[in-house]
């Protein structure tokens, strides 16, 4: 068996499927005893293959579940969109709409890969003015300090484009893949464009999963101006002060219940700024939060079955916002985590996905529970 490379059950299997059947007519063992032995050996070799397959349902899964694929750009005309897909064609779709300035990097590729693993095709995506994606339009002058005092003021606000609009971009890319209907997980910003999208798409959307989002009605709280100041301070004279910029940034969403290791927040902004900078574009999408009016109408009309996740420890958007879309959507599953606040953090991950996956698999849509 020199340069056999086969696995060690496969080898195991072949050695006793060998011995058994090139047992001698002359041998002591034959007859009745004979047939019992290969018999034997049958019953060995399938025990040896249907432990080899438990051993390698992981081996299965990687593949399919895997993060490192390409990412691609799907050109949508006013925007060019860049994603990945992970998992099989044939599965559930369930696309992830990320927040403010994020990346489909965002997105903890352990997540990502637990939720392909529970049997979604999972689709995360840069928005427009984000990460690869780009918004194609010549970008007007903006003015953030005089439009964020209009909206202190409740005045109107004049962005270059709306959520409404981004809403669109998200229900392109679904046309660009081939994708029907599927289910939406949104984050923050995201969760405010997934609302558009169920309304403006309610055949397709199966299920939504609004997480840490809002309603962006009057009289919620707010958050503090310090971490507005946060939120609007973009430009960065050098690489060094951005990734300063974003680490504080990260430190401000986090939970007070966590303690932050700086050095990796660093890191962490150090990957998102490499990856792809656009402070004007982060810009740009603040200004279409800010200038979107009250969704309490478009929440009421809903009727797809929704999940809202919001933490009690939110600085961005205090719990008080979930709470209020849960309350405006008809038939809505609220569920609260102590201590979570407006971000990933690793303590959270397992809380999150252990308030999701339920929801997301009794809405699945094929009648199945998680394939390998």
């Amino acid at each position: 068996m020199k340069g056999d490379r086969s696995s060690p059950f496969i080898k195991l299997s072949r050695l006793c499927g060998s011995a058994l059947t090139q047992l001698s007519p002359h041998s002591l063992l034959n007859g009745g005893l004979r047939s019992a032995v290969l018999r034997c050996g049958d019953v060995m070799r399938g025990l040896i293959f249907f432990i080899a397959l438990l051993c390698g349902m992981s081996a299965f899964a990687a593949p399919r579940c895997d993060v490192q694929v390409p990412t691609v750009t799907a050109d949508l005309g006013e925007v060019r969109l860049a994603y990945q897909s992970i998992g099989r064609a044939r599965d559930p779709a369930l696309l992830l709409v990320m927040g403010l300035g994020g990346q489909l990097t965002h997105w903890p590729d352990e997540v990502v890969v637990r939720l392909c693993q529970q049997g979604f095709r999972v689709v995360r995506f840069d928005n427009r003015d984000a990460g690869l994606s780009a918004w194609t339009h010549t970008a007007p002058a903006i003015n953030l300090s005089y439009e964020a005092l209009r909206y202190r003021l409740r005045l109107s606000v004049t962005a270059p484009y709306g959520l409404r609009d981004m809403a669109g971009d998200a229900l392109g890319l679904m046309d660009a893949l081939g994708v029907r209907q599927f289910h939406v997980l949104g984050a923050s910003m995201g969760g405010m464009i997934a609302q558009h999208m169920a309304d403006m798409a309610p055949g397709r959307v199966q299920s939504l999963t609004l997480i840490m989002t809002s309603s962006s009605a009057q009289g919620l709280p707010a958050p503090s101006d310090a971490l507005l100041a946060l939120l609007a301070t973009r430009e960065a004279p050098n690489r060094a002060v951005a990734l300063q910029q974003q680490a504080d940034l990260l430190a401000a969403l986090g939970s007070p219940a966590v303690s932050d290791d700086r050095a990796l927040l660093l890191q962490q902004a150090e990957l998102s700024y490499d990856r792809a900078f656009n402070p004007e574009g982060v810009q740009r999408q603040l200004l279409a939060i800010l200038a979107e009016p009250s969704r309490v109408e478009l929440l009421n009309r809903l009727r797809v079955p929704t999940l809202v996740v919001h933490g009690t420890a939110d600085p961005l958007l205090p719990v008080m916002h979930g709470v209020h879309v849960a309350a405006h959507i008809k038939g809505s599953e609220l569920k609260l985590i102590p201590g979570l606040a407006h971000r990933f953090q690793e303590a959270f991950k397992e809380p999150l996905l252990a308030a999701v996956l339920p929801h997301l698999q009794a809405h699945r849509g094929d009648g199945q529970w998680a394939r390998l």
